[in-house]
């Protein structure tokens, strides 16, 4: 018998990489059929919460699950569930009340209250499996300026210059994000080499990371893209952290901190300093953890 799962996509890719990532961890659990489809407009949504019905979804098969993960899909989960079943489960803290749904599978640095419902995770839930690693590959994951972290092209072209000398049996692949500032490009179009390979986010699909990290034996990422932190973890990288100036202390921030202090990753600074960098001390796939809890708890 298959599970049939609706998972509600926004457009957003970090978001997609989450529910994709959860619901390819239940499909190697258990026989499921994944219905993809977009959230409601915040009006049909509440339409159909109030009415029960949605012409739309009428030729979909009866859901057991139903995903989303980012504001827009919220609504739409709770009115799914109301005309057409199934257990509402929302990625990441949502911005309606945490009881109104099933369960809520929320990142430990957002310090989620304890509650039945609640699931707490490490980092976001993303698709990356463990892997064997080539400890002759290097990945260097780039992201960009965002709310909590600001940007410095001469330091960190620095950093990467630094790795790339002091590891030359490596081959490194370097990527960007969309919140990379085009003017950094420009600058490391000197560095690139027979040992450095650039592939800008552009010229990459979703199957693409997935790929690298397969394959990766170390992995370097800017403290801006903790999502890439964690990825890079379920991989079983070693994985280091690229400083970049901080705006404010913040919850974001406070999380990095703790998988350095934990030992799951080293700093810059502290690799500079003498500290070696290293597999992370146990396994670390958040996205299997949380399907075998839905399987046991719903499925079994």
């Amino acid at each position: 018998m298959s599970f049939v799962v609706w998972r509600f996509c926004d457009g957003k890719a970090g978001h997609d990489n989450q529910t994709r990532g959860l619901a390819e961890a239940l499909a190697r659990l258990r026989s499921v059929e994944v219905v993809t489809l977009e959230p409601l407009s915040p009006v049909a949504a509440l339409r159909g919460l109030l009415l029960g019905c949605q012409p739309g979804w009428n030729a979909c098969p009866t859901p057991n699950l139903l995903l989303g993960a980012g504001h827009r899909t919220h609504l739409s989960l709770l009115a799914a569930r109301r005309i057409r079943g199934g257990k509402a489960v929302v990625l990441m803290r949502p911005s309606l009340p945490l009881g109104l749904f099933d369960l809520c599978l929320i990142p430990e640095h957002d310090a989620p209250p304890v509650r039945p419902n609640v699931l707490v995770t490490r980092g976001a839930l993303n698709r990356i499996r463990p892997a064997a690693l080539n400890p002759h590959r290097g990945l260097l994951l780039i992201g960009g300026p965002s709310a909590h972290f600001g940007w410095d092209n001469a330091a960190l072209r620095q950093a990467i210059a630094t790795l790339v000398a002091a590891n030359p049996a490596i081959q490194w692949t370097l990527t960007t994000s969309r919140r990379t500032p085009p003017d950094f490009l420009e600058g490391l179009a000197g560095m690139a080499d027979a040992r450095l390979t650039v592939v800008p986010v552009a010229a990459t699909g979703p199957d693409w990371l997935p790929a690298q990290l397969a394959r990766t034996g170390q992995a370097w990422v800017t403290a801006d893209s903790v999502s890439m932190v964690y990825e890079a973890l379920t991989a079983g990288a070693m994985v280091g952290v690229l400083e970049v100036p901080r705006k404010r202390a913040s919850r974001i921030g406070k999380g990095l901190d703790g998988l350095i202090a934990d030992g799951w990753v080293t700093s810059f600074l502290n690799w500079q300093g003498g500290a070696r960098l290293r597999r992370p001390p146990g396994n670390f796939n958040e996205a299997e953890r949380c399907a075998r809890w839905i399987v046991e708890q719903w499925l079994g």
